[in-house]
C-alpha cells in the first residue's frame, strides 16, 4: 500500500475545548485511520497562552520556514492548508515545487479582521493574499455551501463542501455522567465558546425571562468574552451553573445529560452555520435548539431532530425549552433521530473519508 505523506498547516494554534482542536484533530486522525502520515504544523504556543502580535508574526514565519524545508526536501506529498491569510508564503512555494495544496475556509475575510483588528488598514493586501491562496489551490474545502459559494465568486473555482462534525464515540447517549460536578436534575445545555455570535447573552436572558420552564437549570461550560457575564449569572440565579472549561473527554457526560441543547449560533452574513455543537449534541442524543439561520436549521429540520426558532428571542429560546420539558417522549425522539443522523452522515470518519478522497483528487 501506497502511504501518502500530508502536511497540515494550522497557523491558528488549537486548544483542548475550542472548536478549532476537535476540528483539526478529528480530521488528522482519520486521516491516519485511512493510512495517512499526517504531520501537524501549527504554533508552538498551541494549548497555551498565546505572545503579543509579534510573537505570533514570528512564530508564523518560523513554523512555515520548517515546512518549506521540509517541502523542499520532497518530504510530502500534498499540503493541507486550514485558512488563514498569513499562510500564503507556504502555500506559495509549496505551489512552485509542485506540491498539491488543498486549501480549506472556515469563514470570510472579515473573520480574520475579528482576530486582528490592527490589520484592517492592510486590507488590500491581505484580502489578496487569501483570495490568491484559494484561487491557486489544487482543491477547496469550505465548511458551508454558502461559504462554497463564495469562494467560487471569489475565484472562478469549483470548492467543495464538508462541514464539522462530532466523534460519535465519544459523544454518545450514555457518555457517563462525570464524577464530582454536581449537575441539576433537568438542564438545558449550552456548551463550547462563550462569545457573543455563539448567543451566550440569549441564553442568560432566556433562562430569565418568563417564558423559562420551572424546575430546568441552565448550564454553561466553555470560556470566552462573555464568561464574566455567565459567572455573574450563575452568582445572583441559582438556576444558572457556570463550569468553565472542561477536558474534551468530559464534556460528553454532561451534554448528554441534558433535557436539550442550546446551539445559538449566529453571525452577521449569510454564511451558513455548521457548528460543532450542533453535531456534538445530536451525537449525544440530545435534542437541540437552533435559530432560523442557513445550515444549522436546515440540518435540524432535515432530520427533525430539534426546534427551530422562527425567532429568536428570549422569550422563543424559553418556550422552545418549555416544550421540550413537557413533551419528553417527543424530545427523546428528537434525539434519537439526531443520533442516527450523525451516525450516517455526521461523524468525524464520514467527514475524514470526505477529505481524503478531496485530497487524493488533488494529488491525480
Amino acid at each position: 500500500m501506497i502511504v501518502r505523506r500530508l502536511a497540515y498547516l494550522c497557523l491558528q494554534a488549537t486548544t483542548e475545548g475550542q472548536a478549532s482542536h476537535a476540528h483539526v484533530h478529528e480530521i488528522i486522525s482519520g486521516l491516519r485511520e485511512l493510512g495517512w502520515q499526517v504531520d501537524l504544523f501549527e504554533p508552538a504556543y498551541a494549548g497555551g497562552r498565546a505572545p503579543g502580535i509579534l510573537g505570533r508574526l514570528a512564530e508564523f514565519g518560523r513554523v512555515q520556514r520548517r515546512l518549506v524545508r521540509v517541502l523542499r526536501g520532497g518530504g510530502y506529498d500534498a499540503l493541507y492548508v486550514r485558512g488563514h491569510a498569513l499562510a500564503w508564503p507556504a502555500a506559495t512555494m509549496a505551489r512552485r515545487l509542485g506540491v498539491p495544496v488543498v486549501q480549506e475556509c472556515n469563514g470570510p475575510y472579515d473573520d480574520f479582521y475579528t482576530m486582528w483588528p490592527q490589520a484592517r488598514l492592510l486590507r488590500w493586501l491581505i484580502d489578496g493574499m487569501t483570495r490568491s491562496q484559494f484561487r491557486h489551490a489544487n482543491a477547496r474545502i469550505a465548511v458551508t455551501p454558502e461559504l462554497a459559494a463564495w469562494i467560487e465568486r471569489e475565484t472562478g473555482r469549483a470548492t467543495d463542501v464538508i462541514g464539522n462534525g462530532a466523534n460519535d464515540q465519544l459523544f454518545r447517549p450514555d457518555a457517563p455522567r462525570p464524577e464530582g460536578i454536581d449537575l441539576p436534575e433537568r438542564y438545558a445545555v449550552f456548551f463550547g465558546a462563550l462569545s457573543p455570535w455563539q448567543g451566550v447573552d440569549l441564553a442568560l436572558a432566556a433562562v430569565a425571562g418568563p417564558a423559562w420552564p420551572d424546575g430546568v437549570d441552565l448550564v454553561f461550560l466553555g470560556d470566552g468574552v462573555r464568561r464574566p457575564a455567565v459567572d455573574a449569572a450563575s452568582t445572583s440565579d441559582s438556576r444558572v451553573h457556570s463550569l468553565g472549561t472542561l477536558p474534551y473527554s468530559v464534556v460528553p457526560g454532561v451534554v448528554a445529560g441534558a433535557l436539550c441543547s442550546l446551539v445559538l449560533s449566529d453571525r452577521q452574513g449569510d454564511w451558513g452555520l455548521s457548528p460543532l455543537k450542533l453535531y456534538e449534541s445530536m451525537a449525544c442524543g440530545v435534542p437541540v435548539i437552533v435559530p432560523d439561520r442557513p445550515g444549522s436549521a436546515s440540518t435540524v429540520r432535515e432530520h427533525d431532530c430539534g426546534v427551530v426558532l422562527d425567532d429568536a428571542t428570549p422569550y422563543a429560546v424559553g418556550l422552545a425549552v418549555g416544550s421540550l420539558a413537557l413533551h419528553p417522549d417527543k424530545a427523546a425522539a428528537r434525539g434519537h433521530r439526531g443520533r442516527d443522523a450523525v451516525e450516517a452522515k455526521y461523524s468525524w470518519r464520514s467527514r475524514a473519508n470526505a477529505t481524503a478522497g478531496i485530497i487524493g483528487s488533488a494529488l491525480r
